[in-house]
């Protein structure tokens, strides 16, 4: 079991993803999809946690599970190397969920950096603040424990979550023995992996602030996006001006996106983007032909994954299928591991009749 390098990771189902998604995670899920390094890989579609915050409004949540799963096909994730799971089908989550928060103190929950983010993010106060939602650090330590995960690729806000998880392993097998796997995170090795901010130049793309750019979208909608949002410099009025590169949100989707070969094809007077920078700089080169470029650049990455939707969208059924089938998987895989937690907690009571002599004994 120790010996299995297997890898989960997963997102909440809440809607169509987006290029913050697309670089923030999913290259990099394909990249270590088709390493050939990892034994298993595990994507869960996290629809218990989207539901503490959604509780009111399941059907947002039941509407995007096919959203989501159309977006990971269509960038390239093979049901055939990598399983997509449905959290709210694996009982065993729920059971490890309930054991493991008896291992978890509130003040501790409450000290955890990523809910306190989550927590403001969405405007909780602390006596609206759903249990669910406040537990969902407990929550994610049972995904990961469930499935033996030695690996979880997340972003840097999440490594408190990782931390969490590991100490409630920690303290599991302190308590009863040797059983789970302790995780380790893997965060992006490229700084711009690790967040790519809304068109508007704010942190997080977000559906609220209509600042994203999603996988599904035509080349009408991001032309729009580009030219009518995204942020550049303030200071760069003319197109004499000098300008700033950094902070510059169009120079930081061209950092995420572009390669010295998008040059050649579509601004040939510029050997890479470290030359178009420079003159940035100098003055003389307007926010427009950046733009343009920055389209260019976009549809021919995001084309493919536009074609590989369409594909996948005129087969429900067997899209239907595929999460059907890495469904039964997961489940049978977390089965294991809670029936292994419940033995070693000494709490699996009829999986044969030695309890008989326990009580026995205990008698007299």
């Amino acid at each position: 079991m120790a010996d299995k390098k297997i890898i989960l990771t997963g997102d909440r189902p809440t809607g169509r993803l987006h290029l913050g998604h697309y670089v923030g995670s999913l290259k990099r899920r394909v990249e270590l999809q088709n390493s050939g390094k990892f034994d298993e890989i595990y994507i869960l579609i996290a629809d218990d946690q989207a539901l503490t915050d959604n509780a009111d409004n399941p059907g947002k949540i039941r509407d995007n599970i096919i959203n989501v799963v159309l977006d990971y096909l269509s960038v390239g994730l093979d049901p055939a190397k990598t399983t997509i799971c449905v959290q709210s089908a694996l009982p065993a989550l729920h059971a490890l969920t309930f054991y493991y928060m008896n291992l978890v103190t509130t003040a501790r929950l409450s000290r955890n950096p990523t809910v306190k983010s989550e927590m403001q993010m969405r405007g909780f106060a602390d006596e609206g603040l759903p249990a669910g939602f406040f537990a969902y650090p407990v929550s994610q330590a049972a995904d990961i424990t469930a499935f033996d995960a030695t690996v979880v690729p997340v972003g840097e806000d999440q490594l408190p979550m990782i931390e969490q998880t590991r100490e409630i392993v920690e303290k599991f097998n302190r308590t009863y023995g040797e059983t789970l796997i302790l995780p380790s995170a893997m965060i992006p090795e490229n700084i711009m992996q690790r967040r790519l901010p809304g068109v508007d130049g704010k942190a997080k793309m977000s559906k609220s602030l209509g600042n994203c750019i999603y996988l599904s979208d035509d080349s009408k909608t991001v032309k729009k996006q580009i030219n009518g949002k995204m942020f550049t410099d303030p200071t760069h009025l003319r197109i004499e001006d000098p300008g700033h590169t950094e902070g510059n949100v169009v120079f930081t989707y061209l950092d995420a996106f572009c390669t010295d070969e998008h040059f050649s094809r579509y601004l040939p007077e510029y050997a890479n983007l470290d030359e178009m920078k420079d003159h940035y700089r100098r003055g003389g080169l307007g926010d427009g032909t950046c733009k343009k470029f920055l389209f260019n650049v976009l549809e021919e990455e995001l084309n493919p994954i536009r074609e590989q939707r369409a594909k996948w969208a005129s087969d429900i059924d067997t899209v239907y299928d595929i999460i059907k089938d890495g469904t039964a998987k997961a489940v049978e895989k977390t089965n294991a591991t809670l029936n292994r937690v419940r033995k070693a907690m000494r709490i699996d009571y009829f999986d044969d009749r030695s309890i008989i002599g326990d009580w026995k004994a205990l008698l007299g």
